[in-house]
């Protein structure tokens, strides 16, 4: 996923004219320097890549399901999951078997337009969106008015007193009315309704549209045939009613989805398209965002988002870092400080230069972990499509059934009983249920400063009864100092420090920052190779021999070698050809949140424990700080997932903190896991939370959130069971009017969209 925010040329995005559309009118996305853009490389050959798209057009979970089964028969998709309330896609597939121009065009050819999701083109396309439907409605709302008042006289006219050509000429008006109705503001569930018919799938349009028509021709055949078979109501008023209705559901629906699954759109914009860049003759001249280069000199303004991630050079200013870390506070910025793509530079003009572009930014990054969950599904959402997607097929039988059973009796009931059948069993509000809290609570945590990388995540959350928490780098600050250096005086401690800088320069492990920044690198010592060992230290061959910069165990040290290793300390020693050569008496400071942090997890009645790689009695030094009993110390990481397994045999429901390389087996298998933001990227891949600045305060309000999600989620649920079990019987009898069971429909997801709009405040 690349940083730089590129539209599809107009001419390669062609507009809909015709599902005849094949792949060619998207080869443009066939050139891979096209994919960095809304695609990455998910294995080492480059052969699978993994795409974040946004489909415009969906309305439901049965849209979903189309979007999915035109994609899973291609050959060379591997995977499809499509999220119907955030309008998001991801798509697995091979560059060795398709191309993006096939798969996309089978979307097109569904029925649906499909955009990168790290291009702007979509939103100028949402926005036309948007004012169509609300002429829709307006047109809709207008026609409803006029049909209404030439309906009530004849509902408020006592018998004889109005004759039947009085009565046959506000039909006829009523029927010229109603036909803007039928052609513009119907439009797309007609539209969708006939590509349901070319691709074999049926989504909520189908009986929708199905209601319209025959209430329409219905009403049509009596207009011009009052004593023809279908009999001599005309069901006008109730119709653009119903239309007016199920419009201004659709049309809040769609604005409030737009702020529910916003923060990914929030930050897709943050990006600029063009900025200033410092030439070799010190001149500016502007750029596209896509030509940057690491090392060129940028200018940025105030009000401008920063293009790429850097340091100032020239200039200081405030930062605006909320999105992306979630301090809300303005951040200053002088010369040498570090600046983050995607963050608002907001009061002086400063010069930047460039460090990392595309995918390294921490901003891409984040990105791509949004997008994820953008797509994911959780286990409720999942069986809640499963349900939707057969019940259509048993509203269309009931319905068939309903106007069978009553036409023998009563024709216009019958009619009655049909349409209301088609509109009031909408599964949309069923299937909005969880996704909308959960993309209402994910974005809430985004601004917060808290990455959701797996939705299902949430409810496992509300299921934990244990923390356990890595020590270094978790429970303790970067901020390790070195105490004491003993060395076998072959070397002065300068030098020991040197090379122990040098050998940590390429580890992301605290105590590996704590070398670097406390000694300058030996330069003149030439490294071969080095291996970083999950739980051990460093392995490396060197200039001057091999090395290795690690553990007690991992050095191959015991005890009572030395009286300096019977310190109760953290310590970390120096090897050289397998001889011993330093050793370091490190200091480290817990967090100061960690201690409110612990006290409120205990309020939550959650168990508290520490596992770590360290040595015990470092760890009990911790733990007795922040009073937790249960610890474990010297794990490998074989031995911290044993330990998590051991508690899961015990019924336990494990929520895993660490940051560390060695954490990566644990978040992986623990019932949930959170990450720090400072950590390693194995670490971060695994995890199902990203704590982007290491707050441990978020931990306990995190799991509070999830159980409020969860809490809307079960509203949700019940309302739309108690909806279908009140409304579905009504309309099978015949009681519920077509009018009522579109504003009955509209109804129910518009409660279910309000109820999880709530989680963003």
């Amino acid at each position: 996923m690349s940083i730089s925010i590129k539209s599809i040329p107009i001419q390669a995005m062609p507009q809909k004219k015709s599902l005849a559309l094949d792949a060619n009118d998207w080869k443009a996305l066939d050139d891979i320097k096209e994919w960095s853009y809304f695609s990455q490389s998910i294995d080492k050959e480059n052969t699978r890549w993994e795409s974040h798209i946004v489909i415009e057009g969906m309305h439901c979970a049965a849209c979903a399901f189309k979007v999915e089964n035109a994609l899973k028969p291609l050959s060379g998709v591997d995977e499809v999951s499509v999220n119907a309330t955030s309008g998001h896609a991801k798509v697995i597939w091979q560059s060795n078997l398709i191309t993006p121009s096939l798969w996309v065009s089978s979307i097109y050819k569904a029925g649906y337009q499909a955009f990168p999701a790290s291009d702007l083109l979509h939103q100028d396309e949402r926005k036309k969106s948007q004012r169509q439907a609300l002429w829709r409605l307006l047109v809709a709302g207008f026609c409803m008015m006029q049909v209404m008042m030439f309906s009530v006289p004849t509902y408020m006219a006592i018998p004889g007193e109005m004759t039947s050509n009085m009565k046959s000429l506000m039909e006829w008006a009523s029927w010229v009315i109603t036909l803007p109705v039928i052609l513009f503001s119907c439009g797309p569930f007609f539209k969708s309704a006939l590509n349901d018919l070319k691709t074999k799938q049926i989504s909520m349009d189908m009986p929708v549209s199905l209601g319209i028509l025959i209430m329409f021709i219905v009403s049509t055949a009596a207009t011009f045939d009052p004593y023809g078979l279908l009999g001599k109501e005309v069901y006008f008023d109730s119709l653009t009613m119903f239309v007016f209705f199920l419009l201004i559901g659709r049309w809040i629906e769609l604005k409030m989805r737009d702020k529910t699954a916003g923060a990914l759109d929030v930050l897709m914009r943050r990006m600029p398209r063009m900025v200033n860049r410092l030439n070799a003759n010190g001149m500016i001249e502007k750029i596209s965002v896509s030509l940057i280069q690491i090392g060129d000199v940028l200018e940025v303004k105030p009000g401008e988002a920063f293009p790429a991630d850097g340091k100032i050079i020239f200039g200081s200013t405030h930062a605006d870092e909320a999105l992306l870390t979630g301090e809300s506070a303005a951040i200053i910025k002088s010369v040498h400080a570090k600046v983050i793509a995607g963050s608002f530079n907001l009061t002086n003009s400063i010069h930047m230069q460039v460090e990392l572009l595309g995918q390294e930014t921490r901003y891409a990054k984040i990105v791509r972990l949004m997008e994820k969950a953008s797509t994911d599904k959780p286990r409720l959402a999942l069986m809640a499509d499963r349900i939707a997607k057969y019940f259509l097929l048993v509203v269309m039988l009931l319905a068939f059934g309903v106007g069978i059973y009553f036409w023998q009796f009563d024709h216009a009931k019958a009619i009655l009983a049909v349409v209301a059948v088609l509109i009031v069993t909408c599964p949309c509000a069923l299937s909005l249920a969880t996704p909308a809290a959960m993309l209402s609570m994910s974005g809430l945590l985004a601004k917060q400063g808290v990455l959701v990388q797996k939705m299902q995540a949430l409810e496992a959350l509300t299921q934990v009864n244990t923390v356990v928490f890595d020590k270094t780098g978790t429970l303790t600050s970067d901020q390790i100092f070195i105490d004491k250096i003993f060395t076998d005086n072959s070397m002065t401690e300068k030098e020991v420090m040197a090379i122990a800088a040098s050998l940590s320069s390429s580890s992301l492990h605290p105590v590996s920052k704590t070398f670097v920044h406390a000694s300058e690198p030996n330069h003149t010592l030439k490294i071969e190779k080095i291996e970083e060992v999950s739980g051990g230290g460093l392995l490396a061959s060197t200039s001057l021999g091999d090395f290795k910069l690690g553990s007690l165990t991992f050095c191959g040290l015991v005890g009572n070698e030395f009286n300096h290793l019977k310190e109760e300390q953290l310590q970390v020693h120096l090897m050289r050809n397998n001889n011993w050569v330093a050793s370091f008496m490190m200091t480290e400071l817990i967090k100061e949140d960690a201690l409110l942090s612990i006290q409120a997890l205990r309020h939550q009645s959650l168990n508290i424990e520490i596992l770590s790689g360290d040595k015990l009695s470092s760890v009990k030094r911790v733990a007795d700080q922040l009073s937790i009993q249960n610890i474990k110390g010297q794990c490998s990481p074989e031995d911290k997932l044993k330990h998590i397994q051991l508690l899961q045999s015990q019924y336990s429901k494990v929520l895993m903190v660490g940051d560390g390389l060695n954490d990566g087996p644990v978040l992986a298998f623990a019932h949930a896991s959170i990450a720090l933001g400072q950590g390693a990227p194995l670490s971060q891949a695994k995890s199902d939370f990203i704590i982007l600045k290491g707050e441990l305060y978020l931990i306990p309000k995190l799991i509070a959130q999830a159980k409020r999600t969860m809490k809307i989620v079960k509203q949700n649920l019940l309302w739309a069971t108690l909806y279908n079990l009140i409304c579905i019987p009504l309309a099978v009898m015949g009681f519920l009017p077509a009018w009522l069971a579109g504003l009955g429909m509209a109804l129910s997801s518009l409660f279910v969209i309000l109820n999880a709009s709530r989680l963003a405040f």
